[in-house]
């Protein structure tokens, strides 16, 4: 069974499995089928008073009473646990990106992916249009000046041409996608402390593992491809 296999929940004595907060996300989301039930936005509902779900969850626990299952299964049951960490999501603040933040972490896990932080990708300058002829693909040139130039001993008027280039993908784009992963994992860690703190998971337990903080940092590290088997930069031995 996968570690985001389904919980056992009968016989035998209760003993919690440990799982890093990305795994438990995908068991809850991707295999209980966990729903966000987020909060009306407040000019729609006088009910609740800004109370999220997971302080709702708090209190029912401290009453005794037992976690309902969402309101989306009809006819299946969502394993409590899971309605608590799809709860705990749902009250990501909105200094860590809120509801949409919610929806996007609950979304990948039920997908079981991780964000794009566009591995590998290196902004290369290319022309912004190409045009297709006998010869093959060349690159679009447009009309920049006029000059006159000297040549055979006569004087003639020619067109200066340039490239217009462009960087693709764009160095923001990158840029853009690794703040998208780094407030992911922000929010994953967030879910983390939250349900560690919280302590009313009954049958599994979050664990410390996070996925890598910056895995593009250990990427950067790595050697540059070698050339004649010689890392640029080191020198080859003599010969």
């Amino acid at each position: 069974m996968s570690m985001q296999g389904r919980i056992s929940r009968t016989g035998g004595a209760k003993v919690k499995r440990a799982l890093g907060v990305q795994a438990l996300l995908e068991w809850a989301f991707r295999v209980e089928q966990a729903q966000l039930e987020l909060p009306p936005p407040k000019d729609e509902s006088e009910e609740g008073y800004g109370f999220g779900l997971e302080y709702i969850l708090l209190q029912r626990a401290a009453l005794g009473c037992k976690v309902d299952g969402g309101q989306h299964k009809m006819g299946s049951y969502t394993h409590a646990d899971a309605e608590v960490i799809a709860a705990t999501v749902a009250g990501l603040p909105d200094s860590l990106g809120g509801i949409r933040m919610a929806i996007s972490v609950a979304e990948m896990a039920r997908a079981g992916i991780t964000p794009d932080w566009m591995p590998g990708v290196v902004p290369r300058c290319v022309p912004m249009e190409t045009k297709q002829n006998q010869h093959g693909e060349r690159s679009s040139t447009i009309i920049v000046g006029i000059e006159r130039v000297k040549t055979r001993g006569k004087w003639r008027t020619v067109e200066v041409l340039a490239c217009p280039v462009t960087w693709r993908p764009h160095p923001e784009q990158i840029a853009s996608a690794l703040r998208g992963y780094e407030d992911w994992w922000n929010a994953l860690d967030w879910v983390r402390d939250g349900l560690m703190v919280g302590s009313m998971l009954r049958e599994v337990e979050v664990t410390a593992v996070m996925p890598k903080a910056r895995p593009w940092a250990v990427q950067l590290l790595r050697p540059t491809l070698p050339i004649d088997g010689q890392a640029i930069g080191k020198p080859s031995k003599p010969t």
